[in-house]
């Protein structure tokens, strides 16, 4: 023991209070953590933090949403074009009649599985419209599983005869069936090459076409042996002298009238100067 040092007593830092019941000068002990209430800031200075805290949260808002968005669609855009949920698993034809629904599948060349939503619908028209019988195509998508194709198939106009039976033809003159016999009811045309291409096909048809229902009703067939060439042979054995395709309309309006009268020739390929004999 320390001679002077009274008992019991210890140094400042020892374990013991400094003399006094001060804290030691190093301050261990001497701070404490108090969490402050609410009422130690000031109303206005909660106030602007309250707006604050709206604000920063209406900003974020709008991005949030967007991003919510583009995952939502990048998700739909992975399932409709990168899954087979929704696969094509049928093609549904209408119209179909000259050509059966079998060979409009086949032209569609869909195969089954594929993303409904990935399909080109004016491609696949256009494969079914290279079908000879085919005007046009109609294409679309009947979700979750089905094409469907709406056909609109040529109309027939006139048939004309060849070696291999009667090529039928249709307003654009293309050929698009071959018959064995004349279908009842369809004019017969007499021409060497029938096609769309073909200048003497479309002098035909658009003599056909300007025709008056009464000819049309007495016509037997028409026949082309030039652009200049053009006659129609009636029932009893009349005969209409065309000529080339020009005035078609006017010279049909004239050959009706001339039908009234007697004669087996009736010329009109001069409009303003007929003669019947």
């Amino acid at each position: 023991m320390t001679p002077g040092r009274p008992r019991g007593r210890t140094r400042a830092g020892e374990g013991g209070a400094a003399p006094g019941g001060r804290a030691d000068r190093t301050g261990a002990g001497r701070w404490k953590l108090v969490r402050a209430g609410n009422d130690a800031v000031p109303p206005s200075v909660r106030r602007f933090m309250q707006r604050a805290r709206r604000r920063r949260m209406r900003a974020a808002l709008p991005w949030a949403v967007g991003a919510g968005v583009v995952a939502l669609a990048g998700v739909l855009a992975w399932v409709l074009l990168g899954t087979g949920v929704f696969a094509v698993t049928r093609v549904q034809v209408t119209g179909a009649e000259l050509v059966t629904p079998a060979r409009v599948r086949e032209a569609a060349a869909v195969p089954a599985g594929t993303p409904l939503a990935r399909v080109d619908l004016t491609d696949v028209a256009a494969r079914i419209g290279t079908l000879p019988e085919v005007e046009r195509a109609e294409v679309g998508r009947d979700w979750p599983d089905t094409l469907t194709v709406r056909v609109i198939e040529r109309t027939p106009l006139a048939v004309v005869p060849g070696e291999d039976g009667f090529r039928v033809i249709d307003a654009a003159g293309v050929v698009f069936r071959t018959v064995a016999q004349a279908p009842e009811g369809l004019p017969v045309v007499r021409l060497a090459e029938p096609g769309p291409d073909d200048p003497e096909t479309d002098a035909a048809v658009e003599v056909l076409t300007a025709l008056t229902p009464e000819l049309r009703a007495e016509l037997v067939e028409i026949t082309v042996t030039g652009l200049a060439g053009i006659r129609l042979r009636l029932a009893g054995e009349r005969t209409v002298v065309w000529g080339d395709a020009t005035s078609s309309p006017v010279k049909a309006a004239v050959a009706t009238e001339l039908l009234k009268r007697e004669g087996t020739m009736i010329d009109v390929s001069v409009p303003d100067v007929v003669t019947i004999r």
